[in-house]
């Protein structure tokens, strides 16, 4: 794949599958606009893809925040191919969790980083993509909880409902704007060495759990780069004739029962 003169926003991009979606792009010749909290991610992602990227820090919920990189990318690389939007994440903190025990703070503040900050940017890059008379491509990040349930060890229903309009969402986008051949899919990964998973990943029973349940490479919990190859396909340009498409990287999950103590 070549990707020689291109530039994609990623939101989200300074820790996890973000990052390791942006480092594979730049190794392919991409030009970035990387997007991501202001944490302690923030100088690993500046080290690791140097000065030629440009690495903002913001939240993905803020409008301010999309338009504010798009500007960047158009002034630096002079167009953009196309946007990954990763940044989400748990609500539980907030209150997500079984229907009878969720908060309407856990329900209203899942849906706004999960699918608010991800419909802001893709609205935004939309609007660009129409105002240039030019092709895209729009990546949006799912979940295998949108389709594929766990009752037992991954109850968030909050979460399970906002990647599930994830996918709607996209696929409604896709259909309305593949006459301008903008292309929007997604990607739905199962359970991840990321920050967000690190109360999984500490569970005991939970990693019984994953032997059977994602069994793919010994039934292990994904690892940022497993995307990696995914995220290439689907944001090439040459993949202009995918649109509405929801990929999963789940090591199996959709299809496996999944075996408890």
């Amino acid at each position: 794949m070549d990707f020689t003169n291109t530039s994609y926003i990623i939101m989200g991009g300074t820790s996890g599958m973000g990052l390791a979606a942006a480092l594979a792009l730049q190794k392919h010749g991409a030009n970035l606009v990387v997007v991501g909290r202001d944490d302690e991610s923030m100088p690993l992602a500046k080290q690791k893809l140097g000065t030629i990227a440009v690495v903002l820090a913001g939240d993905a919920t803020d409008p301010v925040t999309i338009e504010k990189a798009i500007l960047q990318a158009h002034d630096k690389f002079g167009s953009i191919t196309g946007l990954f939007h990763v940044a989400g994440g748990s609500g539980r903190k907030f209150g997500d969790g079984p229907l009878h025990e969720m908060t309407l703070d856990g329900w209203n503040k899942t849906f706004e980083i999960n699918l608010t900050g991800m419909m802001l940017s893709n609205q935004a890059m939309v609007r660009y993509f129409l105002q240039q008379k030019k092709s895209g491509m729009i990546l949006n990040m799912g979940s295998v909880l949108g389709f594929s349930p766990s009752s037992k060890y991954f109850v968030t229903h909050a979460y399970a409902a906002a990647k599930s309009a994830v996918i709607g969402f996209s696929k409604s986008i896709a259909s309305y704007y593949a006459s301008n051949n903008i292309c929007v899919n997604v990607i739905a990964p199962s359970l991840f060495e990321t920050p967000m998973a690190q109360r999984a990943m500490e569970d005991q029973h939970i990693k019984h759990f994953l032997k059977s349940k994602q069994p793919l490479d010994g039934g292990r919990p994904g690892r940022p780069v497993d995307i990696v190859n995914a995220v290439l396909m689907l944001l090439a340009p040459d993949s202009n004739f995918i649109t509405g498409q929801v990929l999963a990287v789940d090591g199996g999950w959709a299809i496996s029962e999944g075996q408890y103590q």
